[in-house]
């Protein structure tokens, strides 16, 4: 289409936004330059919508779109000329459908790469008689009509009608959003993606006619198209009742799922399969408190061998973020940390260490959000820093007075808060906030419909196992009573951040694994920074992770751990987890003293070793290997860590606890969880190199160096 052609189409949208004629034309002056440019090509759409005119706001949408475009550039090569935003106002139903058209549909070719995405709300909509569709709702959701509401509704089908339109096999369609709200009373720990249309709502004629005009247009160009769509779509949620939520953190909000996503896609390698990534995604949204199950939809042959090299081309070095702009004369910058785990950028503090590929270091200064300020380890020997540069991560600074956050409930009377806050402030390592208003880890509140019975809940609104009180308790014994809880809590908070499977220079690779009559593997884990880079996925490794949901280990199955030392040291081995989200447990190395040395074949701990190049099972015996899941069904999180040095200070915690004899099973329960992640902690400080200008703060912070100590997390349901 034409320039004036395409000004003319869009006039009545941009005057609708209070945008003149003269200040698109200067806008639009970049955009016709890049049309000019030669294929292949990389276009990118994105939209974010956090205001809507007649609904609640969201929070988190237009950092899913910062976050996006970060990734797509810095990560991915895409041009920032090739990224169209639609923001807020600029999101009505009919901007997205002609943004997609002239920015997508007329200029993607064959090998082009495109991307789409939305976050906001989505709905569902009548669009006949009990027949109702899924729907995504732009910023203008309602038009007045005198006879029944209007939903000016963008639907699904023509948002795949539309991707099916394009000439290029390589598109991936991010949403995230759902469509379904619950019928009850959620936690604002986690604010729901999903808005009830009114049931009397029609959908807007123009949207009916734009759809029926694509099936039209689809069905002359190839009668079978709904049979080979090119795109992938990447869904924040994989059955209709779940909800995309979005996460409170320091400085922003972010969709859980594009933040998951997006983290994931910065440090995973080429080859990696975009399962395997999802697995990694639906563990990070676990943790966060949501059990919403990401889903991928394709009608690609191999669906199961679609890696990140097939979305995303030309992305061959892993990062956990980027330059984005510098100063100083390029001895200081402004840097990105998107690709860094929510939970570890929330506590990722002054002094850690990125490097560049030169081999350069960049020390963190201070960090506001997902961005940070840092300048050069040695000014004197460095060539001037450039934005676009790649960051590695090789030390993380810790602070070591980390608290569980506990949020309480807005639904809590005022006296209710008050004796909360009092109660909780005499808990050691426990803090509180107005649940909504500041990030926390977990929600105290009440159950519905019993106003005087008070429990936990995780930040998606479900009420944590055995930690609900007695009708008619007071809110200080609620208190009281939790604190014994409390802390096995927070030991998990802990050694969640010590994950690094994508910045871990320790070559190292685990599966879980169910053994006996029908083998097979569960998870496998391995440091992407050391990963042989294929140039096509294996199709007998990509096959055990058709499924995107969190893998179910049937009650009765015996598993084990295979963990192998890929590196030139023999390494050490813990492995700790929590059941249930409330039961933290632990691997016990128990090995028998020989008689000569005890009369009573004393059992003790000992450190497990792998030598190097060595591969090692856990539990191992001499009549059988691994240990029998038991039930009832339960949802279970390792955490597998791995070190350069011994555990000493870990062992020795363990072994302060005194255990029954019949107690001394391979996976017990901790008695001091808290302890033993403290320890653990600091058995990774004293692992790591410290250097000489860092040694000062040591004394109120954790040290890890990513040469010695690799974490990589496990999460599985038992049924």
């Amino acid at each position: 289409m034409k320039r004036r052609s395409f000004i003319q189409r869009i006039g009545s949208i941009l005057a609708v936004l209070g945008v003149t004629e003269a200040e698109w034309l200067t806008v639009s002056d970049s955009y016709y330059q890049a049309l000019a440019q030669p294929t292949p090509r990389k276009l990118a759409l994105l939209i974010g919508i956090n205001n809507y005119k007649n609904i609640p706001a969201l929070n988190g949408c237009l950092t899913d779109v910062e976050l996006q475009k970060e990734l797509l550039i810095h990560r991915f090569g895409f041009q920032s000329s090739d990224i169209l935003t639609l923001t807020d106002e600029q999101a009505s139903r009919e901007f997205i459908e002609a943004a997609f058209t002239e920015h997508l549909t007329q200029q993607a070719k064959a090998g082009d790469v495109v991307v789409f995405h939305f976050s906001g709300y989505g709905t569902r909509i009548q669009v006949a008689p009990e027949q109702s569709q899924n729907a995504l709702v732009p910023t203008d959701e309602n038009q007045a009509s005198q006879n029944a509401p209007v939903g000016n509704y963008l639907l699904e089908e023509t948002l795949l009608l539309l991707l099916r339109s394009l000439s290029t096999d390589r598109v991936t369609a991010v949403l995230d959003t759902s469509y379904s709200p619950p019928d009850t009373v959620q936690t604002k720990g986690l604010r729901i993606r999903a808005f009830p249309a009114s049931a009397q709502a029609q959908l807007a004629a123009e949207e009916l006619a734009f759809l029926q005009k694509l099936k039209t247009q689809t069905a002359s160009k190839t009668p079978d198209a709904e049979l080979n769509s090119p795109a992938v779509v990447l869904s924040a949620t994989s059955d209709i009742q779940q909800v995309a939520r979005e996460v409170l953190l320091s400085g922003f909000s972010a969709g859980l799922f594009t933040y998951a996503l997006t983290q994931q896609l910065w440090e995973s390698t080429p080859s990696t399969t975009i399962q395997v990534s999802f697995s990694r995604v639906a563990s990070a949204m676990s943790q966060l408190g949501s059990k919403q199950q990401p889903a991928l939809v394709s009608n690609k042959k191999n669906q199961t061998g679609v890696t990140i090299e097939n979305l995303l081309p030309d992305g061959n070095i892993g990062a956990e973020g980027a330059i984005i702009a510098t100063e100083e004369e390029g001895k200081t910058a402004q840097i990105w940390l998107g690709g860094l785990p929510a939970q570890v950028l929330e506590y990722y503090g002054s002094n850690s260490r990125l490097a560049l590929s030169t081999g350069e270091e960049l020390v963190v200064r201070s960090r506001t959000g997902l961005t940070a300020k840092a300048q050069l380890a040695k000014i004197s020997e460095a060539t001037p820093l450039q934005a676009g540069q790649l960051l590695q991560e090789t030390l993380r600074v810790l602070q070591r007075n980390i608290n569980l956050t506990v949020g309480l409930n807005t639904n809590l009377e005022r006296i209710e808060r008050v004796d909360a806050t009092s109660a909780f402030a005499a808990v050691p390592h426990v803090s509180t906030v107005v649940e909504g208003e500041q990030p926390a880890d977990y929600i105290f509140g009440k159950l519905l419909q019993t106003p005087s019975r008070y429990g936990l809940f995780s930040l998606g609104g479900e009420p944590i196992p055995s930690t609900t009180g007695e009708f008619g308790e007071a809110v200080k014994v609620a208190a009281l009573r939790l604190a014994k809880k409390l802390p096995a809590l927070l030991a998990a908070k802990l050694w969640r951040l010590t994950e690094n499977e994508g910045s871990s220079r320790l070559p190292v690779k685990a599966s879980l694994e169910v053994v006996g009559i029908s083998p097979r593997v569960v998870l496998q884990r391995e440091t992407l920074r050391n990963a042989v880079v294929e140039t096509s996925p294996k199709k007998s490794s990509s096959s055990q992770y058709a499924t995107l949901k969190t893998p179910v280990i049937p009650i009765g199955s015996r598993v084990q751990y295979r963990v192998q030392n890929k590196s030139q040291k023999p390494i050490y081995l813990m492995l700790l987890g929590m059941k249930n989200n409330r039961t933290a447990i632990a691997f016990y190395p128990w090995q028998i003293i020989p008689e000569a040395e005890t009369p009573d074949n004393k059992l003790q701990l000992q450190p497990i070793i792998i030598a190097p190049g060595e591969t090692i099972t856990l539990p191992q015996t001499a009549t059988t290997s691994g240990w029998t899941i038991s039930g009832p069904a339960y949802e279970c999180e390792y955490q597998l860590i791995l070190s350069t040095a011994p555990f000493k200070e870990t062992l020795k915690a363990l072994e302060i606890a005194k255990y029954p004899t019949g107690d001394q099973q391979p996976i017990s329960t901790l008695v001091n969880p808290l302890v033993i992640a403290q320890a653990l902690l600091q058995d990774l400080h004293n692992a790591s190199i410290i250097k000489q200008d860092l040694s000062s703060t040591s004394t109120d912070t954790y040290i890890l160096d990513v040469n010695n100590w690799a974490s990589l997390n496990f999460s599985f349901q038992v049924a």
